[in-house]
């Protein structure tokens, strides 16, 4: 058995004992981040080691300082598990180490992409001639599809960025919700956009309509762009896709929806209302990460006109083998990265259209669970309608609340993460992993109320 053989069965072992250890260990990590530095060691040593020991060492020194993020009772952040067959397509992409820029570099790839590409079209039910990129994350993806917009708003204005940037031409001006998501400011910035006019939403984040026409009925504006979302963070409510989207069209404005989880709606039969009229905007985000369950790294960047695309993402070099319908680098920012379209192509194909929409509506009922069960704890009060897949919840005042999520932590049967909300302190639940059963959310909630009794 040669080195490499060796390492990769060292590997598997130790993987398959942390999965394994999912279902019964604490969910917070027990190491700091300076004990398992100095069980990594600070030196670099002076010479080779033989690669089976390193992959012991890094798995021995980190497993203490690893959160079980892939455990059925993590509930923090917006982050989903990783489903098996997308997993296993995983370990092949890092084995196969494919160039996934061009057709000609690797014709599996940019197939794998085609076909997770228009398998993504049709399930969430988008124009199936949009173009689909691949790209880091939510962030990323919402980048793509806003620099898209960016240029086709400033090209029907008569202003060519690709050629001459944007000092000296027209503002674009950006219209989103007041409770929009952080990773639109962060995009926009990228983008040279700056911060966007906010409009007013309602109590539940969803944008409101009339505020929203208010604000591009007034003069002077120019090309603009009117961001949606599908999920908002806290609540898990859906902008009103239909008002929102006419009155944008009217105005003659480029419409993104961030929908890092909440797109996945469209999958499900039960839950498809959420985004209706959603099919009208110009280009969709969203995060295969979160709802669908593949691993990190793969955001989807959905644009209607798969020409706009290309021209604000493509580009042009001497050395490239390029096809002359595109390739897999006309799409996304990146260059080298990761062949990511595997694992969605894996993940879609194991679960199947009826698989993704059970798996929506699974997740939505666990959500619906911890609202019921925090309802019945004394002095526990849910503050968003349970639409989706967030649950926000308060324990009586602020100091309280962020007592019991302390005690929370402590126990360590779930993680659950704080927020502010409307000026409040939060107990922010988002159920998002594949693997979440009843009996997680039934030993989350008893956690919960041990501890509320302790706080």
């Amino acid at each position: 058995m040669d080195a490499r053989e060796t390492a990769l069965r060292q590997a598997y072992g130790h993987a398959v004992r942390w999965l394994a250890s999912l279902s019964d260990r604490r969910v917070p990590a027990r190491a700091s981040v300076d004990e398992i530095v100095r069980e990594l060691g600070a030196e670099l040593p002076a010479g080779p080691s033989p690669p089976a020991d390193v992959v012991d060492l890094l798995a021995t020194a980190c497993e203490p300082g690893l959160t079980a993020f892939p455990s059925g009772r993590f509930y923090g952040f917006v982050v989903g598990g990783t489903e098996p067959a997308a997993l296993a397509a995983d370990w092949l992409v890092s084995a196969w180490d494919q160039n996934c820029v061009m057709r000609a570099a690797s014709p599996a790839y940019a197939a794998a992409e085609e076909v997770a590409g228009a398998w993504l079209l049709d399930l969430l039910g988008l124009p199936s001639d949009s173009g689909v990129g691949f790209t880091t994350g939510a962030t990323m993806a919402n980048f793509t599809c806003l620099a898209a917009g960016r240029d086709a708003v400033l090209r029907r204005a008569g202003w060519n960025v690709a050629r001459d940037g944007l000092v000296g031409g027209p503002a674009v001006h950006v219209v989103a919700g007041e409770d929009r998501h952080m990773a639109i400011d962060l995009a926009l910035r990228y983008l040279g956009l700056g911060r966007p006019e906010l409009v007013q939403a309602d109590g539940q984040g969803r944008i409101e309509p009339g505020a929203l026409r208010h604000a591009l009925a007034a003069g002077g504006r120019g090309p603009t762009i009117v961001i949606l979302q599908a999920g908002d963070i806290h609540s898990g409510a859906f902008d009103p896709f239909a008002e929102t989207i006419r009155a944008a069209r009217e105005a003659d404005a480029w419409v993104h929806i961030d929908g890092a989880f909440g797109l996945w709606a469209a999958a499900s039969p039960a839950y498809a209302h959420l985004t209706a009229g959603c099919t009208y905007a110009d280009s969709w985000a969203t995060d295969a990460h979160k709802t669908l369950n593949v691993p990190y790294d793969c955001g989807l960047a959905i644009v209607r006109d798969p020409l706009a695309l290309r021209a604000a993402m493509g580009l042009r070099g001497d050395y490239l083998i390029q096809h002359e319908h595109g390739d897999p680098v006309d799409k996304v920012p990146e260059l080298s990265r990761r062949g990511r379209a595997f694992t969605v192509w894996a993940a879609l194909r194991s679960l199947g259209r009826s698989g993704v929409a059970d798996l929506v509506e699974r997740l939505c009922r666990h959500a619906s669970a911890f609202a019921t069960g925090i309802a019945g704890i004394d002095g526990a009060t849910v503050l968003n309608d349970v639409v989706f897949t967030q649950v926000c919840a308060e324990f009586g005042n602020d100091e309280r609340t962020d007592r019991v999520l302390a005690r929370l932590l402590d126990d360590g049967t779930a993680w659950i993460s704080g927020s502010t909300w409307h000026g409040r302190r939060v107990m922010r639940i988002s159920v998002s992993n594949w693997s979440t059963t009843g009996d997680d959310v039934t030993r989350a909630l008893d956690a919960i109320r041990r501890a509320s009794l302790s706080a």
